[in-house]
């Protein structure tokens, strides 16, 4: 474990340590990897009233599991008038790829 925290440490600055644990704390619920995929098989965009009709969570639940996506920058929102469009931004998820594609390459040797 140490040596993987050297490897990281040298490679990422903090700020990218930081984006990691907010993505894969945003995905350790399973609702809002639910969200993300509803919102992907959606076109990639849905409005607010839209992701909430497809769980049976209450509304100030929805409402929450959005913004800890959003915080952790998976979803983007923009308001058009009263509405909420939620927008998938594949750029932050390529973070997941990029910290799983360490384990499809061989490991350094000392």
């Amino acid at each position: 474990m140490a040596e993987y925290r050297f490897i990281v440490r040298k490679r990422n600055s903090a700020a990218r340590l930081d984006a990691y644990e907010a993505v894969f704390t945003a995905l350790a619920h399973a609702a809002r990897r639910r969200v993300l995929l509803a919102v992907y098989f959606n076109g990639g965009m849905m409005s607010a009233g839209e992701i909430a009709a497809t769980f049976s969570h209450a509304w100030q639940t929805t409402t929450r599991h959005l913004q800890v996506l959003e915080r952790a920058g998976l979803l983007s929102c923009e308001k058009k008038g009263r509405m909420r469009i939620y927008r998938i931004e594949r750029k932050r998820l390529e973070l997941v790829k990029d910290w799983l594609d360490h384990f499809f390459r061989k490991p350094q040797e000392k």
